[in-house]
């Protein structure tokens, strides 16, 4: 009876109040030990997001010389070089030669040219720095959707182990009855069965782990093989709920990197056919001039040269297009915005769903169980309930308890999206 006694308070202890915290919190700051850390360290050493921050910085560089001058044209030109009318041999040799003209000249684009150039290009510049939060936001989430995956699947295995030591113990309290014949050894062989599903299940869950580690390393641009510290905590949870949606949409109008892209897109599409317009006035050539006559230079000349935009059909074609490329580029940023909004009030939904279970398994459905479990194996000590039942409240306490684990992390994993879409950490 005393054995019975202690087994009876392991179980009560080991699957009513089995926690999932983890080991120690020393170990919380090891690479993997807390999704902070491995954020932190994809920030850093993602090649990815080095590849986009180094185009972002292209972007930018390219807007100083959007708007500059062409690079002026010196012309020289040898004229009567073969000395016509004079006896003196021919020569390439400007005080040689009849006559030698220098012209210096420089293009100068229609008014407002250069301030559109420079525009565009700072559109583009926007766009590149929001490609890198876009970049940055979806690395993110998926690295917090992995953590939280592997936060379940090593809480699961935790308490598949406690489970399997616990069955290991009712095997002994089976196999001591059956030696007292108070019960048949069917009992203590339906134990050893749990122990060998127990141990099946350690199987795929240690093959699972494996998996979302290779992921996770993939992730943070390692090899596949580098050690990775078990999850210990999950990040805490704002207070969210389905009446949030409007307040949330606001956020990621105003945030959501994707979509500053796609209205930085707008703009750059809306300079774009402002440049494109400006075409309709003409581009200037200025130059001066001097000939050389032997060593002297003895005139000097101004020129002015436009070119005349006479193609209208054309010109009206590329009009035509860059419109329809503002047209396309506002479309875009709208399906866009639908399309992430849609997605938050889906998840927002989940998430308040997952919440109200993990509230729901915690106030009640786990005290529930473990009165259930407490009271079976009393009955079962009597003699007054089967081996069967009492695995059944032992299944029923796990089941809860994996229940409670898989909201949690269901509520982690939909913050991860609802934060990717609204642009920021809740």
């Amino acid at each position: 009876m005393l054995v019975n006694v202690c087994v009876r308070s392991a179980m009560v202890v080991t699957l009513a109040s089995a926690s999932l915290a983890g080991p120690a919190r020393s170990q919380e700051n090891a690479l993997g030990g807390t999704v902070q850390s491995l954020l932190d360290f994809a920030r850093a050493q993602s090649p990815e997001l080095a590849a986009m921050r180094q185009e972002a910085d292209a972007a930018v560089q390219r807007m100083g010389s959007a708007g500059a001058l062409a690079d002026p044209v010196l012309r020289v030109e040898l004229m009567n070089i073969n000395n016509y009318g004079s006896d003196a041999p021919a020569s390439l040799l400007p005080s040689k030669v009849g006559e030698t003209e220098y012209r210096l000249m420089q293009p100068l684009p229609a008014w407002g040219k250069r301030d559109l150039r420079r525009e565009v290009a700072a559109a583009d510049a926007e766009q590149a720095r929001a490609r890198v939060g876009a970049g940055w936001a979806e690395l993110a989430a998926r690295i917090k959707i992995t953590y939280a995956e592997l936060y379940r699947t090593a809480g699961n295995e935790r308490l598949t182990r406690e489970v399997l030591d616990l069955m290991s113990r009712l095997e002994q309290i089976a196999q001591a009855r059956y030696a007292g014949g108070l019960v048949a050894q069917q009992d203590a062989i339906r134990a050893q069965l749990e122990q060998t599903a127990m141990r099946s299940e350690l199987i795929s869950l240690e093959n699972e782990k494996r998996q979302l580690r290779s992921r996770m390393n993939a992730l943070l641009a390692r090899n596949v093989a580098d050690p990775l510290a078990d999850p210990q905590v999950l990040r805490p949870v704002p207070n969210l709920a389905a009446s949030d949606a409007a307040l949330l949409a606001a956020r990621a109008r105003a945030s959501n990197p994707q979509l500053q892209a796609e209205q930085a897109r707008v703009a750059s599409a809306q300079k774009s056919r402002d440049l494109t317009l400006s075409n309709r006035y003409p581009d200037w050539l200025v130059g001066l001039q001097t000939t050389q006559v032997g060593s002297r230079l003895t005139t000097f000349g101004l020129m002015v040269e436009m070119n005349i935009p006479l193609q209208q059909g054309a010109r009206r074609a590329q009009e035509r297009e860059a419109e329809s490329m503002v047209g396309a580029a506002r479309s875009r940023a709208e399906a866009l915005s639908n399309q992430l909004l849609g997605e938050l009030a889906g998840n927002l939904a989940v998430f308040e769903s997952a919440r109200r279970t993990e509230v729901l398994v915690e106030t009640q459905l786990l005290p529930q169980s473990d009165l259930s479990l407490r009271s079976a194996l009393a009955a079962y000590e009597n003699g007054k309930v089967d081996f069967a039942t009492l695995l059944d409240a032992q299944r029923q306490i796990r089941k809860a308890q994996m229940d409670r684990l898989k909201a949690q992390v269901e509520a982690q994993m939909r913050l991860a999206e609802i934060e990717r879409i609204v642009g920021e950490d809740l």
